[in-house]
């Protein structure tokens, strides 16, 4: 992107990579010039950027034809038994972050999950220009989050601050459940049979849109460590009016509130907790999904995207892996023999929850676990896309 301002010419280049590659910014100030990513991308073009030259598909063709924009082709390097991309460490001429206070020394504070990519990218430029709220004389050694000796120019700046999706918790504290189950919406189908896959203890990584509602349903009594990608873990319930926090957002830009375990980090260290193995369970959204547990959730045709998110990072993860989504869109089949969108993943999901069926995938494809209240099996075979078997103890869908 290229443009003159004020007589200057200056040339902007984007880099459109997954969230979880924050170690990119890592790499610039050490410097490392390469680290080699694994994701469970597979396939072939346009579904997988490792069939496709390791190039990322940013806009996609309509009625299924190949990409229209793809991004800069990576080399692709097997190691460990497993192929990876080789991915250049992200650095810039200018580097420019949002915090909270800084000093006379230039050192900088963030303030709860406004900290996110900042600490990372403002070590990644040439000059370091920081936008902070408050100037004090000096911060508490253990209050910095990022060495003065990064930051070049410090600018003070006070204004309201924008909230996206202001989300407050219910006078009720919780959904109205109904006892006849038949009367439920399709979404609420999903959300309370999705609830179930929660146990006490576990640490949780709920995507957006049905799986934030699923704490609802959960029993008071139950433990659980919610994850938000952008630095959180440890989810406390929606704000009342009065505890509304512009710094204080889950990775769905909603506000929240923190639970008595709660810690807050940048980004990086969210998706080294994500990747690592370290949450025990990732429930999110789903466009397509396959017989093999292939899932396609982030991009659809016809349409450009602001980033691949976090999702690539969560399947690729050795957590157990959920997807919810209604069975079909209209009279698009969604569990298909082979995804016809971008993968986000390759044979990364072990179950799908729809709101008339419950599947387990197995290697030898996917088998029918649980159907909805009054819809058979051949029903089910009707608007699925691919052949599946039946589990022997085949039951009705249980509700939180």
């Amino acid at each position: 992107y290229q443009r003159r301002v004020h007589g200057f010419s200056c040339c902007v280049c984007v880099c459109l990579c997954v969230s979880g590659i924050s170690v990119k910014y890592h790499l610039s100030p050490c410097p490392i010039p390469e680290l080699l990513s694994w994701y469970p991308w597979g396939g072939s073009p346009p579904q997988g950027l490792l069939g496709n030259g390791g190039a990322a598909p940013i806009k996609m063709g309509r009625a299924g034809g190949p990409p229209e924009v793809v991004s800069r082709p990576r080399e692709v390097r097997e190691f460990g038994g497993r192929m990876h991309l080789l991915e250049d460490a992200i650095s810039g001429d200018f580097a420019i972050v949002k915090a909270w206070r800084a000093d006379r020394y230039g050192n900088l504070q963030y303030r709860h999950t406004a900290m996110n990519f900042n600490p990372v990218v403002a070590k990644a430029g040439r000059v370091c220009i920081a936008e902070v709220e408050e100037v004090v004389d000096r911060l508490p050694p253990d209050a910095v989050h990022t060495p003065g000796v990064y930051v070049h120019r410090v600018v003070q700046c006070n204004y309201p601050k924008r909230i996206e999706r202001t989300t407050l918790r219910k006078p009720s504290d919780g959904p109205q459940r109904t006892a006849d189950v038949t009367a439920l919406s399709a979404r609420e189908r999903i959300v309370r049979r999705a609830a179930l896959e929660l146990k006490d203890g576990m640490s949780c990584n709920l995507g957006i849109g049905m799986p934030t509602m699923l704490p609802s349903y959960v029993s008071s009594d139950m433990h659980l460590v919610l994850q938000s990608e952008n630095g959180l873990l440890g989810i406390g319930p929606f704000p009342e009016e009065s505890e509304v926090d512009a710094d204080l957002i889950n990775a769905g830009k909603e506000t929240v509130t923190f639970s008595d375990e709660a810690s807050v980090f940048g980004s990086e260290e969210s998706f080294a907790m994500i990747r690592g193995g370290h949450i025990d369970i990732s429930i999110l959204g789903g466009l397509q999904v396959n017989y093999r547990g292939d899932l396609a959730n982030w991009i659809i045709p016809g349409s450009m995207v602001k980033g691949m998110g976090g999702a690539m990072d969560l399947v690729a993860s050795p957590s157990r892996v959920v997807v919810t989504m209604e069975h079909t869109a209209g009279k698009e089949l969604k569990i298909l023999e082979e995804c016809t969108l971008p993968l986000t993943g390759q044979a990364v999901v072990d179950r799908i929850i729809t709101d008339l069926a419950v599947f387990d995938v197995t290697p030898a494809g996917l088998r029918l676990r649980e159907h909805a209240p009054g819809v058979t099996v051949e029903a089910i075979r009707e608007v699925t896309g691919c052949q599946f078997t039946v589990c022997p103890d085949l039951h009705e869908m249980e509700f939180a």
